[in-house]
């Protein structure tokens, strides 16, 4: 019972916290950020190619990352970024960094062109140290 009357001395409530509310305030809290935490992905859909390559070491924890989506547009952290203005976007952020690696996401069905073309263009303006973003090829399955 969360009241306790003393009808001797006349005091009403007992001085005691009820956690049961801050428990379930506490829990619903836990379910949404275990929810919504996935879904902060930085940058846009890409369908990336599959390749059997040694994934390269990221020592900063927010990587710059460059996307060509299917339609080939280009995307830095994920906003669109005109071709001509890329290095002008991409060079004040690479001025304070430790890391100097850009990683380029190109989606699958994009033409080879396109991803030459953004990796001259970063090429022209000084950023030679660029990471190519695959995914690991699926397992073959093996036969019952």
């Amino acid at each position: 019972m969360a009241f306790d009357v003393d009808r001797e001395r006349g005091s009403g409530a007992l001085a005691e916290i009820t956690v049961t509310p801050l428990v379930d305030v506490m829990l619903v809290l836990l379910i949404i950020f275990m929810i919504t935490a996935p879904m902060l992905h930085h940058g846009i859909e890409v369908a990336l190619p599959k390749a059997d390559a040694a994934p390269i070491p990221v020592r900063h924890d927010d990587p710059l990352v460059l996307s060509v989506n299917r339609a080939g547009l280009i995307y830095l952290r994920g906003e669109p970024v005109h071709p001509a203005r890329l290095v002008e976007r991409l060079s004040p952020m690479l001025r304070g960094r430790a890391e100097q690696t850009v990683f380029l996401k190109g989606d699958r069905d994009v033409p080879y062109g396109k991803v030459v073309e953004v990796l001259d263009l970063l090429h022209r303006g000084g950023i030679v140290q660029v990471g190519i973003v695959t995914d690991l090829p699926e397992a073959p399955r093996s036969r019952p």
